[in-house]
Protein backbone atom coordinates (compact mmCIF):
# COMPACT_ATOMS: atom_id res chain seq x y z
CA UNK A 1 0.00 0.00 0.00
CA UNK A 2 1.28 3.46 -0.82
CA UNK A 3 0.39 6.70 0.85
CA UNK A 4 -2.33 7.49 -1.73
CA UNK A 5 -4.35 4.55 -0.36
CA UNK A 6 -3.40 5.03 3.31
CA UNK A 7 -6.19 5.96 5.74
CA UNK A 8 -3.88 7.97 8.02
CA UNK A 9 -2.18 9.74 5.11
CA UNK A 10 -5.66 10.69 3.91
CA UNK A 11 -6.48 12.19 7.31
CA UNK A 12 -3.15 14.03 7.32
CA UNK A 13 -4.07 15.40 3.88
CA UNK A 14 -7.44 16.60 5.21
CA UNK A 15 -9.32 13.84 3.37
CA UNK A 16 -11.68 12.79 6.13
CA UNK A 17 -12.46 13.88 9.64
CA UNK A 18 -10.25 13.24 12.64
CA UNK A 19 -10.38 14.25 16.31
CA UNK A 20 -6.89 15.78 16.44
CA UNK A 21 -5.23 15.97 19.84
CA UNK A 22 -1.94 17.37 18.53
CA UNK A 23 -1.36 18.56 14.99
CA UNK A 24 1.14 21.36 14.76
CA UNK A 25 2.12 22.73 11.33
CA UNK A 26 5.33 21.09 10.14
CA UNK A 27 5.40 18.60 13.03
CA UNK A 28 6.92 15.19 12.30
CA UNK A 29 4.28 13.41 14.44
CA UNK A 30 0.62 13.95 15.21
CA UNK A 31 -1.91 12.57 17.68
CA UNK A 32 -5.60 11.82 17.28
CA UNK A 33 -8.37 9.95 19.03
CA UNK A 34 -9.40 6.59 17.57
CA UNK A 35 -12.96 6.06 16.39
CA UNK A 36 -15.24 6.01 19.44
CA UNK A 37 -16.19 2.34 19.01
CA UNK A 38 -12.51 1.30 19.09
CA UNK A 39 -11.40 3.41 22.05
CA UNK A 40 -10.01 1.18 24.82
CA UNK A 41 -10.31 3.84 27.54
CA UNK A 42 -11.30 7.49 27.93
CA UNK A 43 -8.50 9.49 26.28
CA UNK A 44 -7.01 6.55 24.31
CA UNK A 45 -4.86 8.31 21.70
CA UNK A 46 -3.07 7.28 18.50
CA UNK A 47 0.33 8.83 17.75
CA UNK A 48 1.65 8.56 14.20
CA UNK A 49 4.37 10.06 12.05
CA UNK A 50 3.43 12.65 9.47
CA UNK A 51 5.52 10.80 6.87
CA UNK A 52 4.18 7.54 5.49
CA UNK A 53 5.79 4.36 6.76
CA UNK A 54 4.13 1.04 7.40
CA UNK A 55 5.71 0.17 10.74
CA UNK A 56 8.82 0.27 12.87
CA UNK A 57 10.71 -1.74 10.23
CA UNK A 58 10.65 0.96 7.55
CA UNK A 59 10.24 4.13 9.60
CA UNK A 60 12.99 6.71 9.39
CA UNK A 61 14.91 7.57 12.56
CA UNK A 62 13.30 11.03 12.42
CA UNK A 63 9.80 9.51 12.37
CA UNK A 64 10.55 7.12 15.22
CA UNK A 65 12.06 9.87 17.36
CA UNK A 66 9.14 12.21 16.71
CA UNK A 67 6.61 9.50 17.55
CA UNK A 68 8.45 8.53 20.75
CA UNK A 69 8.64 12.17 21.85
CA UNK A 70 4.94 12.74 21.25
CA UNK A 71 4.02 9.44 22.96
CA UNK A 72 5.80 10.72 26.08
CA UNK A 73 4.05 14.10 25.88
CA UNK A 74 0.66 12.41 25.46
CA UNK A 75 1.34 10.07 28.40
CA UNK A 76 2.23 13.02 30.62
CA UNK A 77 -0.88 14.88 29.47
CA UNK A 78 -3.02 11.85 30.40
CA UNK A 79 -1.64 11.97 33.93
CA UNK A 80 -2.25 15.71 34.22
CA UNK A 81 -5.61 15.89 32.42
CA UNK A 82 -7.25 12.67 33.64
CA UNK A 83 -5.29 11.61 36.71
CA UNK A 84 -4.15 8.43 34.95
CA UNK A 85 -1.79 6.38 37.11
CA UNK A 86 -0.06 4.81 34.10
CA UNK A 87 -0.28 4.14 30.38
CA UNK A 88 0.01 1.20 28.05
CA UNK A 89 1.97 1.95 24.87
CA UNK A 90 0.98 -0.50 22.14
CA UNK A 91 2.16 -0.99 18.55
CA UNK A 92 1.64 -3.68 15.95
CA UNK A 93 3.99 -3.64 12.94
CA UNK A 94 3.67 -6.07 10.05
CA UNK A 95 1.09 -8.52 8.73
CA UNK A 96 1.52 -11.18 11.42
CA UNK A 97 1.17 -8.64 14.25
CA UNK A 98 -2.50 -7.82 13.81
CA UNK A 99 -1.74 -4.32 12.51
CA UNK A 100 -5.07 -2.80 11.46
CA UNK A 101 -3.87 0.22 9.45
CA UNK A 102 -0.62 -0.09 7.44
CA UNK A 103 0.83 3.20 8.69
CA UNK A 104 2.99 3.27 11.80
CA UNK A 105 0.89 4.22 14.80
CA UNK A 106 1.23 3.84 18.54
CA UNK A 107 -1.72 3.50 20.90
CA UNK A 108 -1.32 5.38 24.18
CA UNK A 109 -3.93 4.07 26.59
CA UNK A 110 -4.41 5.76 29.97
CA UNK A 111 -4.74 3.40 32.94
CA UNK A 112 -6.17 3.63 36.43
CA UNK A 113 -6.14 1.13 39.30
CA UNK A 114 -8.76 -1.62 38.84
CA UNK A 115 -10.03 -0.09 35.57
CA UNK A 116 -10.95 -3.55 34.23
CA UNK A 117 -8.81 -3.29 31.10
CA UNK A 118 -6.32 -6.04 30.24
CA UNK A 119 -3.91 -5.03 27.47
CA UNK A 120 -1.15 -7.51 28.26
CA UNK A 121 -0.95 -10.73 26.21
CA UNK A 122 -2.58 -13.65 27.95
CA UNK A 123 -0.98 -16.39 25.87
CA UNK A 124 2.46 -17.26 24.50
CA UNK A 125 3.59 -17.71 20.89
CA UNK A 126 3.79 -21.29 19.72
CA UNK A 127 6.39 -20.42 17.05
CA UNK A 128 9.79 -22.08 17.47
CA UNK A 129 13.13 -20.53 16.60
CA UNK A 130 16.07 -22.91 16.65
CA UNK A 131 19.53 -22.08 17.94
CA UNK A 132 20.75 -19.46 20.36
CA UNK A 133 18.17 -16.69 20.13
CA UNK A 134 20.28 -14.09 21.95
CA UNK A 135 23.35 -14.78 19.79
CA UNK A 136 21.36 -14.64 16.55
CA UNK A 137 19.82 -11.29 17.47
CA UNK A 138 23.14 -9.85 18.66
CA UNK A 139 24.95 -11.03 15.52
CA UNK A 140 22.25 -9.65 13.24
CA UNK A 141 22.26 -6.29 15.03
CA UNK A 142 26.04 -5.99 14.65
CA UNK A 143 26.11 -6.97 10.96
CA UNK A 144 25.86 -4.14 8.41
CA UNK A 145 22.86 -4.28 6.10
CA UNK A 146 23.25 -5.77 2.62
CA UNK A 147 20.88 -5.87 -0.37
CA UNK A 148 20.02 -9.47 0.60
CA UNK A 149 19.37 -8.46 4.22
CA UNK A 150 18.28 -4.80 4.34
CA UNK A 151 17.60 -2.91 7.52
CA UNK A 152 14.54 -1.45 5.72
Amino acid sequence: MDQDDCLFCGLLGDRGTAAWVSREPGAAAVALLPLPDSSLAPGHTLVLPAEHCVGVHDASPRALHAVADLVQRVARAMTNAFGADGVNVLNASGPASGQSVPHLHVHVVPRWPADGLDTWPTSLSQHEVRGDIRARLADTLSTPATPEHPTF
